[in-house]
């Protein structure tokens, strides 16, 4: 019989023990990986639950009512994460999204949203906050959110057929709760809002061009991802990809568009505009056009391990860590020595034959996209 469970760590919460050097150093933002890459960017899970069952994130046959989702006092606390991103700032973390699961779900998230607002960077700049949502429970939370301190907002929407987008969350969820949570959004205040599209040939390619053509011109940035091979449960394969530039040319017949520079060295989105001034696209392309050589990304899970990629199969333990007694100044120097030591570029490498399609990899929905 086929083993069913598939777990979203693969240590049982008992990840690597992170190195803390014998002679301790100031913290600083001076700190690089085995590959000439800064630490500038940190992704946080606040929960490892979602109300949706994407089929590339937590497929229904995986993660049903029985599946032994965290208990409440392996998270950390809200407390813990402000710790932890007040010392990631102190070593040049000068953006912070916070991810789930549905990250809306974790109770009074404003709160933490709140306490992580005060946090300054090495430059006494406030943290770039921000947020990645379904959007599903957004109407009720974007004025609570806003009035916190939270800066933008992703919404994830795989497209505007009622039927293929209710195909794709499995929960019967409807297109319609998800643009009025945009539309929340906006009557709140924020400007600068992303929707970001899971591309999957076959399944949703179709949308392509009606997301461009509800979105163009409505001030909001839609981004087209193409399907990843993150985790073990979703069933990746290749011929499900449809190549970013693939979609851009299916765009670019119908409303011409042409390529814009980056915002920042790392920015994981390819920037494009429509020539005609009415907005912007992006494109993420991890499977056919890697970044791994400028990543500056860590990710915090729900339960407080370190990982140093989005295709890794371990972390570090920086839970224990907090709940030791270890001063920030050591946490500072682990986090360090964690990321001196990086050489992560899964993407460059993926379908060599050094990479074995058997590698379990941790779930998206533990340690966020």
């Amino acid at each position: 019989m086929v083993e069913k469970v598939i777990p979203i760590r693969l240590d049982e919460g008992r990840g690597l023990t992170p190195s803390i050097p014998g002679q301790l150093v100031t913290p600083n933002a001076l700190t690089k990986d085995t590959r000439g890459r800064p630490l500038r960017d940190l992704r946080i899970s606040v929960t490892d639950r979602c109300n949706f069952r994407c089929t590339y994130c937590m497929p229904k046959e995986i993660f049903d009512k029985n599946y032994p989702y965290l208990s409440h006092n392996e998270l950390l606390s809200f407390e813990e994460i402000t710790r932890l991103t007040t010392i990631f700032a102190s070593l040049g973390v000068e953006k912070i999204r916070l991810t789930g699961g549905e990250p809306l779900l974790r109770k009074n998230l404003e709160v933490l949203i709140e306490m992580l607002a005060k946090i300054r960077t090495t430059t006494d700049q406030a943290l770039d906050l921000t947020l990645t949502t379904n959007g599903s429970i957004l109407r009720k939370k974007a004025v609570a959110l806003k009035a916190a301190g939270l800066q933008r907002l992703t919404i994830s929407l795989d497209g505007l057929n009622d039927e293929i987008f209710k195909k794709m969350n499995d929960v019967d969820f409807p297109v319609t709760d998800v643009l009025d949570g945009i539309a929340a959004a906006q009557e709140a205040g924020f400007t600068n809002l992303k929707v970001n599209m899971v591309v999957k040939k076959g399944t949703n390619d179709q949308e392509i061009i009606g997301m461009a053509k509800h979105f163009k011109g409505s001030g909001v940035t839609l981004r087209f991802i193409e399907f990843m091979d993150v985790g073990s449960s979703n069933g990746w394969d290749m011929s499900q990809v449809l190549p970013s530039q693939e979609v851009a040319n299916r765009i670019n017949a119908i409303f011409p568009i042409e390529p814009i520079e980056a915002n920042y060295p790392g920015e994981v989105a390819q920037r494009w505009r429509y020539v005609d001034g009415s907005g912007e696209i992006g494109f993420i392309s991890s499977v056919t056009q890697t970044f791994c050589h400028e990543c500056t990304r860590a990710r915090i899970s729900t339960d407080g391990q370190l990982y140093l990629c989005l295709f890794a199969n371990e972390g570090f333990d920086f839970k224990t860590l907090l709940r030791s007694g270890r001063s920030d100044l050591e946490i500072a120097n682990a986090i360090m020595s964690t990321w001196s030591g990086r050489n992560d570029h899964y993407s460059e490498i993926r379908g060599s034959n050094t990479v074995a399609t058997s590698i379990r990899k941790v779930e998206m929905s533990y340690i966020g996209g």
